[in-house]
Order: C-alpha cells, then structure tokens, then sequence
C-alpha cells in the first residue's frame, strides 16, 4: 500500500483505514503514513509518491506481494519528480514492461471499464478506435475471469455520443467505430447510457461496461464502495475512489 502524495488525504485516509482493524490480508505501507509538512516543495512530494510505486511494483513483480493499493497523488508533482505520465494506471503499465491495461471502476456489481483516462475531453473522439475498444473488452473480460471468477463475461458497450448518435445526427462514431468493436466483442451495444443508475436496474445481468470517458460514472450506482483498478498486468492495483477507500483479500497485499 502507498500512501500517495504525502500533501494530500492519502496518509490520514491511509492511517484510519488500517486503524479500523485487521484485514484478511497481511498489509505493508510503502512511506510515512504521517502528512507531509506544507512547506514539502512538489517535486519532493511527486518523488516521494512515485518512488513509493516504483518500489510496491518490483515487490509485485517479485512475486512478493499479491497486490498494490495507491493512495491519491498529485500528477503534476510526479511530472515536476520526472514520472512523465498521465496517471499512475500508465506508470504502472510501463513499470510492468509496457504491458496493455485498462482502468476500471467498481462499484458493487457494476464494472466499468474506461476506454480513456487522462486526456482533455476535445481529444476523446480521436482516441476512441475500434481497435482500442476492443483491446479494453479483452482485458476485461480476462480480468473478470480471473480476478473475478465470472467464467463466461457478458459486456455492454456505452455509447460515445447522446442517444448512440440518433442515426448520424449527433455524430457518426457509434455505428462506424463502437459498432464493429460490440460485434467483435460479442457485447450488447453501443448503448445510450443516461443514467447509470437507471442501467443497472434495468440490466442487472451485465458485468462489465464499457465506458469512453474518464469522470467516475459508478458513483451514482454505487456511493459507497468505490474503488478503481488497474487491470492487464502482473497483479492488481486498485485505488481509493473519492470517499471511498478499502482494502481486502487474501494474501499480501
């Protein structure tokens, strides 16, 4: 477990989560679990915060640890600390050996697997490709097997633009890029997705959704219980959503 910025909530939430009680798991902190003083410059903080990663990573890639929990950092100050990445998901892929991963929000029995992450919102439609959406299905679909135990995965595709395009009025990518990717992917979809809420009453029976967008879109679903995860590499990650922080398994996390 890495605290994260040693500026932020990360060492208190940190502190508090472990001072709850045991977990099923055997937890090693990788940091202070104290607050950073204010006058800590953000380059020293982003270091701190990224070094930490870099070493909770070689502990799961020495098979030492089953997991990897991240408290919050503050991307700028791992850029000014030399980490030139747009979030820790991408750190840790290139930590791992440049290996494919996605993100994914869980809450509850809701999934979402994000096609994009940290990019500004005028280049998402650029960065939607079918191939890229199909490469985000596989890993998810892997990943609910085999850290999930679902064995046979059923998707659902989001839609990128209101009402799925309403037949090219609102743009053209759902039905020429989302469309081929569902139908490779075997997925119900592209869907209009109003309210996810509203999606997981009326469709219970899907695992995974995929979305294009980076906001949190399982908050409404699910208020309690956030977490996200990195999935694709070595052993799982996952990170506290907001309020919303929680540790457990089995093993050593």
């Amino acid at each position: 477990m890495t605290p994260g910025d040693p500026r932020g909530i990360g060492p208190e939430v940190v502190a508090k989560a472990l001072a709850l009680g045991p977990l099923d798991a055997e937890i090693t902190v990788l940091g202070d679990e104290r607050s950073a003083p204010p006058s800590l410059l953000p380059e020293a903080a982003g270091r701190i915060a990224g070094e930490a990663v870099e070493q909770a990573v070689r502990l799961a890639l020495a098979g030492e640890v089953d997991a990897i929990v991240t408290g919050p950092v503050h991307k700028h100050a791992l850029h000014l600390a030399g980490f030139p990445y747009p979030g820790l998901t991408e750190l840790l892929s290139h930590l791992a050996g440049d290996v494919d991963v996605a993100m994914m929000l869980a809450a509850g029995p809701l999934r979402v697997v994000l096609v994009t992450t940290h990019i500004p919102l005028k280049d998402v439609p650029a960065a939607v490709t079918t191939a890229r959406v199909v490469a985000c299905g596989r890993i998810a679909e892997r990943a609910l097997r085999e850290w999930w135990g679902i064995g046979a995965p059923r998707l659902a595709l989001c839609a990128l633009n209101p009402h799925a395009g309403e037949s090219g009025l609102f743009g053209d990518e759902d039905e020429r890029v989302l469309a081929p990717a569902a139908k490779a992917l075997g997925a119900a979809g592209p869907l209009p997705v109003p309210d996810y809420e509203d999606l997981r009453v009326q469709r219970p029976e899907r695992e995974r959704f995929g979305q294009h967008l980076r906001p949190d879109p399982p908050r409404v679903a699910g208020r309690h219980g956030e977490a996200g995860t990195a999935g694709g590499g070595h052993a799982a990650r996952t990170g506290r959503r907001r309020r919303s922080c929680g540790a457990a398994g089995r093993g050593s996390v």
